[in-house]
């Protein structure tokens, strides 16, 4: 997904083989054309032109899915998943409109080159129109298939597993600089169904059981058996279910910036109010009022392109999935009584300017849990691996050596 709208592009005949199917040719020329349209609803198709540069690709990697028919409608998605000085790549996932079925997904590095053919920066009103994200690029995005959705998911690296569960309302580019820092392990991060590139689930409801059975089948797709759980936030209330439903597939935990606590009643009635607004304000309306909460104010004045990514992160969801989220949250178990059967090694992190989970209610659960260790990232909101990626980088890598 993307600042600007989706693109919907028909399929016709000469788009076909002889068998009646889109070949890959023809697919490449409807990626190109969704790239261009979307340039068409955001900057313009001319921002390129504009700034004396044209953008050339230099990578393609495309995966298929499923078969694509003359008649039919697709809906491309893009995103900007890497920002260069002269370089940048996008992320464009297919689905038939009529069934949301996924169809395909391409991943495409372009270099901007100027009349002479030499590099030249990418036009700033592109990263304003498409948002921008960590540089720190895992591989291509997975795509876990489950019947009438997927999930999206960054995989990197061989070795044992680390599962890493975003916050609300994020995506799972919020691990990219643990992803990218921790060598030696296998990296797992998906988006939660309804945000990001993963499908929501389809009668458009969510319960963090739900969200951690699927936490179980992105395991079982990767063969991991038993994996570190690292969870953020809504993340961290996903890493207690598995604990509660699955202990058998949990070999440690992570917990930043969350809570065992369920939601008292005005906690409730706040939830309530955040889907009335998301409902009346749409992505919007969220972003800029949960936006400042997250992050510490020195992030905001200084890191503007943290600031940028959060901020991305936050307007690329879908209305439907924070609604079901919210909800989900809502009605979650209290887990004050859970942590007391927590057997595995559990590391706590706090940012010390976290606003929304306060450095005491995370100490709660080191408290709560036996034998945890905890730590407080100084100079972070509620994004610490956005906010001090160094930081966080080495306190969890320390944490992941010692059980080794």
């Amino acid at each position: 997904m993307s600042l600007v709208p989706a693109v919907q592009l028909r399929i016709y005949p000469d788009d076909c083989d002889a068998y009646g199917h889109v070949n890959q040719a023809a697919f490449l020329r409807l990626f190109e054309r969704a790239r261009w349209e979307a340039l068409a609803l955001g900057p313009g198709t001319d921002v390129f032109t504009r700034a004396g540069a044209w953008p050339a690709i230099r990578k393609a990697n495309v995966e298929y899915y499923a078969a694509a028919f003359p008649g039919e409608a697709l809906r491309f998605d893009l995103s900007l998943t890497q920002h260069g000085k002269t370089s940048f790549s996008m992320h464009q996932l297919v689905r038939r409109v009529g069934d949301g079925r996924l169809i395909a997904a391409g991943e495409f590095t372009a270099v901007c080159i100027d009349a002479q053919g030499r590099p030249t920066p990418v036009p700033p009103a592109v990263t304003d129109a498409f948002g921008v994200r960590s540089p720190l690029l895992a591989d291509p995005p997975h795509h876990l298939v489950l019947g009438d959705r997927q999930l999206t998911i960054d995989l990197k690296g061989d070795g044992p597993g680390i599962l890493f569960i975003h916050g609300f309302p994020m995506d799972r580019t919020l691990w990219r600089p643990l992803v990218a820092g921790l060598p030696g392990w296998r990296r797992m991060a998906p988006d939660l169904p309804g945000f990001g590139l993963s499908d929501a689930f389809p009668d458009g409801t969510a319960t963090i059981a739900r969200y951690a059975d699927d936490m179980v089948r992105v395991l079982d797709d990767q063969r991991v058996d038993r994996a570190v759980v690292c969870g953020l936030s809504l993340g961290g209330y996903v890493a207690f279910q598995l604990w509660r439903a699955h202990p058998d597939r949990v070999r440690a935990f992570v917990l930043i910036s969350t809570r065992a606590e369920g939601d008292n009643p005005d906690g409730r009635t706040k939830r309530n109010e955040m889907i009335e607004q998301i409902r009346t304000d749409g992505v919007r309306g969220l972003a800029d009022t949960f936006f400042p909460r997250l992050l510490a104010a020195a992030t905001v004045k200084a890191e503007a392109n943290v600031a940028g990514h959060v901020r991305t992160m936050l307007l690329d969801n879908q209305v439907g999935g924070l609604e079901a989220a919210v909800a989900a949250m809502r009605d979650r178990e209290d887990s004050t009584q859970l942590l007391s059967t927590v057997s595995v090694p559990s590391l706590i992190v706090a940012g010390s300017e976290d606003v929304l989970i306060p450095g005491g209610t995370s100490r709660a659960l080191a408290v709560g849990i036996k034998g945890s260790r905890f730590e407080t990232v100084m100079g972070a909101g509620h994004v610490a691996p956005l906010e001090q990626p160094d930081a966080t980088v080495e306190i969890v890598s320390d944490f992941l050596e010692s059980m080794l």
